[in-house]
C-alpha cells in the first residue's frame, strides 16, 4: 500500500512540474515510387497542474492509510 502511494505522490509531483507534452506524429503525405514525403505533426497534449495537487494528496493519504493498517 505504502509503494503505491509513493508511485502516485510521484506522479503528482511530475504533473504539477510538468503541466504537458507535444505527441510527434509522423504522416504519409506523397508516396509515388522512390520518392516518400512525411509530414510531421505535433499534438499537445495538456493538464491543470491542480490535476497534480490532487494526486499527490491522493499519494500521501495512501501512504497514511497504509502506515495506520500495518
Amino acid at each position: 500500500m505504502k509503494a503505491i502511494g509513493v508511485v502516485v505522490l510521484v506522479i503528482g509531483i511530475l504533473m504539477t512540474v510538468f503541466t504537458g507534452f507535444n505527441l510527434v506524429t509522423k504522416k504519409k503525405v506523397v508516396d509515388v515510387g522512390p520518392l516518400e514525403i512525411n509530414k510531421e505533426e505535433k499534438t499537445p497534449i495538456y493538464w491543470s497542474p491542480v490535476t497534480g495537487g490532487i494526486l499527490i494528496v491522493a499519494g500521501i493519504v495512501i501512504m497514511v492509510l497504509g502506515q495506520r493498517r500495518s
